[in-house]
């Protein structure tokens, strides 16, 4: 299969990688082109810009979560109709889990996906020192798969003795240069802002687009896009098909409720496209404006975002809190990750500092921190046997591998900074936490361990008819949490 594709990275987090993707998109779709974007890692906002503003196709690819051959699947299932693939990495192009490995890093995407790389370097302050740089990055690895470079923040006035210098004393070809733009995509406590809280978004983005237009060589971007090899095309055979067993109960589509509005909006899309797939169908409803659930639910997923944003108007819609622990209370079978399970405690403090009413499912409050709580990448096991929904995990279309040993051949130290655990040769469920809130009653049902780490806590609340922790998972590398979820949808239903 032939996917023209390429992979944008950077030296480190904060060198505008994400405005100058996100440039380059416009500036590629205004010239006809098909493109899909994706984003390395667990990041939801970025695909969401990509999807929401920029109108093209964003997806997830994160070398963590799943299996290299199901990686591979994701990329040919979205992009294979495109003109080109663009994926835009994380942080530090060798950085990947633990601080320590190249684990989950963009090195690690381009290598699984033979990818070539487009370094973005942020030349502020630097004139000489630009080839320096990027030699280091060239001969860090010996597949650096690093085949371009792109100057940011550079002045028209240096680029072409720059591009000069670096073409004649390194093997990498120079794409072109961004200057300083008068606008930056900005930051706050998740990551960045909504789309539709920024003024003038889309004017500046089309004026980004014009920019890039002039001062990269966006020809010669596509050429190297297309140098890229050609992939094995990956079929259903060539992954273990997800068990269906379970609805031969379904005498129509499960009508699964989706949380969906500005409080909750942080969802893998690949995550709905696997449900679909497992015979679900998504009903979107709205927690903020809706009063009541949609009818004939099978089941419900209450995904994160941001309530602590939207506490009040949460408390206020008296309806909708009464509506949906009813039907948790009577078995409705639910998953709830990070905003969605704050939203179910008895309280929830706002970003106005004071306490609102939630669900009030889980006893206990949830609070605001001055830091990030539990960063990162985290792997689970079980504390109780068959919390899955009350059903044993299938593994056999899990992870199947070694989660101790990552892409550069490094160990996981597989100890705890609680009591020594029975390790089971069960893959763990792959997850990661990002949040500034805590609760008071996070959960007991899972363990989670850092990778590459000796710190592990206890989260998750788990019963026959409810998922509920601040862990967000990926369903293509945990697909037996989703099928456990809808068997249980399926017999709840029956």
């Amino acid at each position: 299969m032939k996917i023209p594709r390429v992979l944008l990275a950077a030296g480190a987090s904060g060198s505008g990688k994400t405005t100058v993707t996100c440039a380059l998109l416009m500036a590629l779709k205004e010239m006809g082109l098909g493109v899909t974007s994706f984003k390395c890692g667990p990041d939801y906002i970025d695909p969401m810009f990509h999807a929401q503003v920029l109108g093209v196709r964003s997806r997830n690819l994160d070398t963590f979560f799943a299996r290299e051959e199901v990686i591979r699947y994701l990329l040919q299932k979205n992009a294979g109709s495109s003109d080109i693939a663009v994926m835009e990495g994380v942080m530090g192009y060798y950085d990947g889990v633990a601080g320590i490995s190249t684990k989950a890093s963009a090195y690690d995407l381009a290598s699984v996906t033979d990818t070539p790389v487009i370094l973005l370097v942020n030349t502020r302050g630097m004139s000489v020192s630009i080839a320096a740089f990027i030699k280091g990055f060239l001969e860090y690895k010996k597949d650096s798969r690093i085949r371009g470079v792109i100057f940011n923040q550079m002045s028209p006035m240096l680029y072409e003795r720059a591009k000069k210098l670096v073409e004649e004393e390194l093997p990498v070809k120079v794409l072109g240069y961004v200057p300083k733009l008068d606008f930056q995509l900005e930051s706050r406590h998740l990551g960045l802002v909504l789309p539709e809280e920024i003024p003038a978004l889309m004017e500046n983005l089309h004026k980004a687009a014009r920019i890039v237009r002039e001062t990269l060589d966006i020809e010669g971007i596509l050429k190297l896009a297309r140098q890229a090899p050609e992939m094995e095309e990956i079929g259903e055979e060539h992954l273990a098909e997800p068990d269906k067993a379970f609805l031969y109960y379904a005498d129509r589509p499960l009508r699964i409720g989706l949380a969906q509005d500005e409080a909750f909006c942080f969802f893998y899309e690949d995550n709905f496209r696997l449900l679909r797939q497992m015979g679900a169908e998504l009903v979107p409803f709205s927690l903020l404006h809706d009063v009541a659930l949609p009818e004939d639910l099978d089941g419900l997923l209450l995904m994160g975002g941001y309530p602590e944003l939207y506490a009040k108007e949460l408390e206020e819609n008296n309806a909708m809190r009464e509506s949906l622990l009813r039907a948790l209370k009577d078995g409705l079978p639910c998953i709830a990750e990070c905003g969605g399970f704050m939203y179910l405690h008895e309280e929830l403090q706002g970003m106005d500092g004071a306490f609102h009413k939630g669900v009030g499912l889980i006893p206990g409050r949830v609070f605001r921190t001055e830091k990030l709580q539990r960063f990162g990448y985290i792997e689970l096991t079980e504390n109780i046997e068959n919390c899955l929904f009350g059903y044993p995990r299938d593994y056999s279309w899990g992870h199947n591998r070694d989660s101790a040993q990552t892409s550069s051949g490094e160990t996981a130290q597989n100890s705890s900074e609680d009591s020594p655990r029975d390790e089971s040769s069960k893959p763990p469920l792959t997850a990661h936490e990002f949040h500034y809130f805590d609760s008071e009653n996070c959960g007991e049902a899972f363990h989670a361990k850092k990778p590459l780490s000796k710190r592990g806590w206890n989260c998750i609340h788990s019963t026959p008819t409810l998922f509920a922790g601040f862990p967000h998972l990926y369903f293509y590398g945990n697909p037996s949490v989703a099928a456990a979820f809808l068997r249980r949808c399926c017999e709840t239903k029956k």
